[in-house]
């Protein structure tokens, strides 16, 4: 092709959005129903296309977060996963989406709106076996991925936690996350020793039964040193 023959291509950019939380014992995603077609009634992602050629992208996930579920960004971890552009993803032309990452602690049921007739959690497991709009499947099996992994090298997992929480309900972050049981004092060693990672709020709680236990809030460190590795036995692995 001659730069003369070349065009610019015509093609939409849009934004899709995997929130996901821990709910009733399990790794949840937020998905709506689909309102409009192509897949009108279909399960998806929410999201949806730029408002105009001048909005910001950062600024239209934050955007359709509040549209389609009412959730607020600013109550959640919200990070880029990737870009998907696959020519024949959207039956209605090319359209190329940025999809974001949000982690959020277990909140209500959120309120549906846009192009989304309903918004509700569902269970990971369920969503990747049942059909979904577009590449949804995909991309949430990327999500996953991704949240397992950084909860290796990071402090994502007190995202999933309310803003005050005991070391055993960060330890049931890790496991429905990676799906692996820990053993509890190697665990508990482990995640009071990283730097920076959990700050003793000096309170305790009764709601776990039992003995008192310990509460933390999120510690100032971004990432964790040592990282807390995946195992397959159900002991935790440490790394420097």
């Amino acid at each position: 092709m001659t730069e003369e023959e070349w065009t610019i291509p015509d093609v939409a950019v849009a934004v899709d959005l995997a929130v996901l939380t821990v709910r009733a014992e399990q790794l949840q995603i937020l998905l709506v129903e689909r309102g409009i077609e192509p897949f009108r009634g279909a399960l998806a992602l929410p999201g949806g296309f730029l408002a105009s050629a001048r909005e910001d992208i950062d600024g239209a996930a934050v955007r359709e977060l509040a549209e389609e579920t009412g959730l607020a960004a600013e109550d959640l971890h919200l990070e880029q996963l990737r870009t998907y552009g696959t020519p024949d993803r959207d039956p209605r032309r090319r359209v190329i989406t940025v999809c974001y990452l949000a982690v959020v602690p277990n909140l209500p049921v959120p309120r549906a709106g846009g192009d989304a007739d309903v918004a509700r959690w569902v269970p990971v497991a369920e969503a990747l076996d049942g059909p979904l709009a577009f590449d949804h499947s995909r991309i949430i099996s990327d999500a996953v991925e991704r949240a397992r992994g950084k909860l290796e090298y990071t402090t994502l997992a007190t995202a999933f936690c309310p803003a005050e929480f005991t070391v055993t309900e960060l330890r049931r972050v890790y496991e429905i996350v990676w799906g692996e049981q820990l053993e509890p004092r190697n665990f508990h060693r482990k995640v009071t020793g990283a730097d920076g990672f959990l700050v003793p709020t000096g309170e305790k709680t009764l709601r776990q039964g039992g003995r008192p236990a310990e509460l933390y809030r999120r510690g100032p460190a971004s990432l964790l040193h040592p990282a807390l590795l995946r195992s397959r036995a159900s002991s935790l692995e440490v790394t420097a």
